[in-house]
């Protein structure tokens, strides 16, 4: 028979119960039964707040430090999951409109349960055979959507903050003209990218990591419609090498986090091919885009790009994170970590052997990213997600002209993707931008719709990001008339001279995904 464990050697504690598979499937059947009844309410929008508004204090409470030292009898994990689904934003509510995180599809939730279950550690090919094999089909998928031949590669890293580190990480080896792992930023002159002033931070974030200073990364002027401006890469380009620093690469955005913004991708490819520069794309929203045929333009270009940042848990409905960093030339993405380990990589491996992933990302350890999109793709078709992008760029133009046509609100900038920014413009406002902070701080309170906001040269601005396959018109309009609900208090709380400190009291909240520009003003 099977051998068992040697004499005198027993699993630890209750660990035997805790493996136990009838336990495990009891558990299983009951908690999906839950997470099933919560999909259906969340998902009709009936009687459950978008925003569980309870203070931190309180919040906190509910979850002590506390835990017994035996089971206590009767544990529910259903039960304990219901109380988390009670105390969690509802990204399955169709009034979700907050940041750029999807409702991830049930079937890659389930499949991100079973590749949490194998937890195949995929430094290693040996150690996550199934698990590599799926990444890299999935990239050389991408990396075609993208336009780029077989000699694309890339891999599946932890988010977009993470995504971009490695391109640049990968940049600076391919044209810094000295071998930073080996002889440190001193080796050599100062190095700087250029990035459009509405970049995500996290560009900024990277180039401070890299070390190479605030003043590595020279921020290019956007034009009227928030686009990086292809006719001030020159001078930015002669202003950072009037000041000593080597330029190594552009960084565009495709698109920006703060106003959905597509930068014109074609013009700066051209750019950077004149001055030999490396081009990357931070698509980690909108690089989604090119399946949609009537979305595909506006990645005009990316093809010339050496390197692109997709996020699959914003525009492809995969739970968080999963990002791919692909790269046009296959070997650069050997470039981002250079490093040897001979307890993991063993002896002098050609660089065609690419199914050691631990090579080319920041994680050693590694979960199976690519399983919850391998399957959804496999069980559902491309054509469920090039839909989806359709869908949700079209209803940001359809919200876009509601919002036009309305007397008592303003556009911001005419939406490219799904991303649109807004305010309330009633008549006799006054301070626009805390009537702003305070119509989003009582939309929360209210828990029937989540916005954010983010702050652009004309003030603060209301930001939707209709990422929510179920979002309607209907939901929009309903949004408008909340909006309005609000500001009609305000103008009564306002004749009860009592107005001014209602919105003294509604904070400025700060909004996570701030652009580079903005994270620099505070």
């Amino acid at each position: 028979g099977a051998a068992g464990p040697p004499p005198g050697v027993r699993p630890a504690g209750g660990a035997r119960s805790a493996f136990e598979p009838a336990t495990f499937r009891a558990q299983g059947h009951g908690l999906v039964d839950a997470l099933a009844d919560y999909l259906s309410q969340a998902l009709s929008g009936n009687d459950l707040p978008v925003f569980p508004d309870a203070p931190q204090a309180a919040t906190a409470r509910e979850w002590p430090a506390s835990f017994p030292q035996v089971p206590a009898p009767g544990g529910d994990l259903a039960e304990l999951v219901s109380r988390v689904v009670r105390d969690s934003i509802h990204l399955h509510h169709p009034r979700y409109l907050g940041h750029q995180v999807t409702s991830p599809l049930p079937g890659a939730a389930l499949a991100e349960l079973a590749g949490t279950l194998l937890n195949n550690a995929m430094a290693v090919y040996e150690m996550g055979p199934a698990a590599t094999a799926m990444e890299r089909s999935l990239l050389r998928w991408m990396a075609g959507q993208v336009g780029w031949g077989d000699a694309a590669d890339g891999v599946l890293t932890s988010g977009g903050s993470a995504g971009n580190l490695t391109a640049l990480l990968a940049m600076r080896q391919a044209r810094a003209g000295f071998d930073i792992w080996e002889h440190g930023t001193t080796g050599g002159p100062p190095l700087a990218v250029l990035a459009g002033d509405q970049a995500h931070y996290c560009v900024l974030r990277a180039i401070q990591i890299m070390g190479w200073g605030r003043a590595g990364l020279v921020p290019v002027p956007s034009d009227e419609r928030f686009r990086l401006d292809p006719r001030a890469l020159e001078p930015a380009l002669r202003s950072a090498r009037a000041a000593g620093r080597r330029v190594v690469g552009v960084v565009a955005s495709a698109c920006s986090t703060a106003t959905g913004a597509f930068d014109p991708l074609e013009p700066i490819a051209e750019f950077c091919h004149a001055h030999e520069l490396w081009l990357h794309v931070d698509g980690a929203h909108g690089a989604a885009a090119t399946l949609s045929p009537r979305y595909r333009h506006l990645l005009a270009g990316v093809e010339r790009a050496d390197s692109l940042v997709w996020d699959a848990h914003k525009m492809m409905l995969m739970p968080a994170l999963a990002t791919a960093v692909l790269f046009r030339d296959g070997d650069r993405s050997h470039d981002a970590f250079a490093q040897q380990a001979s307890y993991l990589f063993h002896g002098a491996r050609p660089r065609e052997d690419r199914f050691d992933v631990g090579l080319r990302t920041l994680e050693c350890t590694k979960r199976m990213l690519a399983l919850p999109l391998y399957a959804a793709l496999s069980l559902h078709g491309t054509q469920l997600f090039a839909d989806y992008v359709t869908s949700t760029f079209d209803l940001a133009a359809t919200f876009a002209d509601l919002l036009r046509e309305a007397p008592d609100f303003e556009l911001a900038v005419e939406p490219q993707s799904n991303i649109v920014c807004f305010r309330h413009t009633p008549q006799g406002a006054g301070d626009l931008d805390a009537l702003q902070a305070y119509v989003r701080r009582s939309l929360l309170e209210g828990g029937g719709f989540y916005v954010v906001q983010t702050r652009l040269p004309a003030g603060l601005f209301l930001r939707a990001t209709l990422i929510h396959p179920f979002t309607t018109e209907a939901d929009l309009l309903a949004l408008m008339d909340e909006i309005r609900a609000v500001a009609r208090r305000v103008d009564a709380a306002r004749h009860q001279n009592v107005a001014s400190a209602a919105l003294a009291a509604a904070p400025l909240a700060v909004d996570p995904e701030r652009t580079t520009s903005t994270a620099r003003s505070g």
